[in-house]
């Protein structure tokens, strides 16, 4: 309007293109609003948690290359070889998996063999649930949408394996722990250490949460009070020397297929170099890569491993030293410990990206306490499962044959591990060089000096 009252008008050109134009923008700028508000009803949530996991059920009971193979062949096997012979895998025998590893297959037996896959299925499915739950809440509002919607889009992208695999039990396990960390670091540890005794690597969130977190003696002694329990039960059962043979089995092993260490033996191999090809290992059940070089390569990893560990640690006890905040700190721990174990290692299997997800959605969760900015990992991330299902399982029989596609594909994969790592490392350097001193857990309010 003029001073007057009077509006101006438009030439008749002008006035069509102002009314043209101004709507393109004002509903571009709306889709994010309507994005968040449609994502954050739980009803949507809840409709792509049963999406998911129904497509992904699907693959895996009707998939190429037998994604469920190893429930349906190998888990049935060990629980039949236990309640029809007697014989235990962890008690009577050594065993590849901690010896909490045999509920899980139990349970998803109960209803008999014939079901076995579809009742293994359900089980992951509920513990799923139970996870989406502790990060979602129960409200009309969804608590954290980011962080569960980008584990739904991560659950997708990394595929059938993503429930096929023992792994797919010590998964959400993590994702609840880590959910609880803030508020109850003593049952946040009591999770993470039953997952560590069927599947050892939540124990690398065990060790962040007690190298950075203030509460690191809660966490530490109730890790010891489940660890008591355990091999006390183990005993009990007449298990023996055989619950420590998760790690002595782990120690003769050649290098994995998968393994990021054994990329160059496989590269070797397509290109007819250093007598290198690529076997299946009856007694353990996977495919290995084996040339010149590669029995070294893999009596050097264990150590390798454990040396990685223990720097990796030490820079979380030195961020500590020098007062950086826990929230900021214990994430990028997480993840550097995480991804240490997957790439410093000569096991390696498509599963291995399962463990991803859950110091990633703790960065999630504790960004808006102050933690650092997990936009890098969320996205390298979803590039590694993307990769990881394109190899496995639908084009697994090509990387066997080590046809180039496949070995890029796998490459590219095992590069982005590194940049993970890399990652978290460089965060965790920026963080000791500028501490930022601020409690997950502040101390109580006092007023003349006497606590309330």
């Amino acid at each position: 309007m003029t001073p007057g009252g009077r509006g101006k008008r438009l030439p008749l050109g002008e006035r069509r293109y102002a009314d043209r134009v101004p709507p393109a923008p004002t509903a571009l700028a709306a889709l994010p609003g309507v994005i968040a508000r449609y994502g954050a009803h739980p009803l949507a949530l809840w409709a792509a948690f049963a999406a998911v996991h129904l497509w992904l059920g699907y693959l895996n009971l009707f998939g190429p290359n037998l994604p469920l193979g190893d429930v349906t062949l190998v888990y049935l096997f060990w629980v039949e070889q236990g309640l029809i012979a007697g014989n235990w895998v962890g008690i009577e025998t050594s065993w590849v998996y901690p010896i909490v590893a045999l509920l899980p297959m139990l349970a998803a037996y109960v209803l008999g063999p014939e079901p076995y896959a579809v009742s293994w299925l359900t089980i992951v499915m509920v513990l799923d649930a139970v996870a989406l739950l502790a990060i979602a809440g129960v409200g009309r509002r969804v608590r954290h949408a980011g962080a569960a919607w980008w584990w739904m889009l991560y659950l997708a992208a990394l595929g059938p394996i993503a429930l096929g695999r023992i792994d797919s039990i010590t998964a959400p396990l993590a994702i609840v722990a880590l959910a609880r960390l803030a508020q109850s670091p003593r049952s946040a540890a009591v999770l993470l250490a039953i997952g560590a005794w069927i599947k050892v690597w939540p124990a690398a969130m065990l060790l962040a949460a007690v190298v950075a977190l203030r509460e690191r003696s809660r966490v530490a002694l109730a890790t010891v009070a489940v660890s008591m329990v355990v091999v006390a039960g183990g005993l009990a059962l007449g298990a023996g020397a055989s619950l420590l043979s998760p790690i002595t089995e782990q120690s003769g092993r050649g290098l994995q297929v998968e393994a990021p260490i054994a990329t160059a033996w496989l590269w070797a191999a397509a290109a007819g170099r250093w007598n290198a090809h690529v076997y299946y290992d009856r007694g353990i059940l996977t495919w290995q890569v084996f040339g010149e070089g590669s029995q070294q390569a893999a009596a050097l990893a264990t150590p390798a491993l454990a040396l990685v560990v223990l720097l990796v640690a030490g820079l979380g006890v030195l961020a500590v030293r020098r007062g950086v905040d826990e929230v900021r700190l214990v994430p990028a721990l997480a993840l550097a410990l995480v991804m240490a174990l997957i790439l410093v290692n000569k096991v390696g299997s498509p599963q291995f990206a399962t463990w991803i997800a859950a110091p990633v959605v703790l960065g999630l969760l504790w960004r808006p306490r102050g933690g650092v900015s997990f936009h890098v990992p969320v996205v390298v991330a979803v590039l590694i499962a993307v990769l990881t299902q394109v190899v496995y399982p639908f084009r697994y029989g090509e990387l066997l044959g080590l046809q180039a596609p496949m070995l890029a594909v796998l490459s590219l994969r095992n590069a982005l591990y590194l940049a993970l790592l890399g990652w978290a490392l460089v965060v965790i350097v920026q963080l000791i060089r500028r501490p930022l001193a601020r409690s997950l857990h502040p101390a109580p309010h006092t007023t003349s000096g006497v606590s309330h």
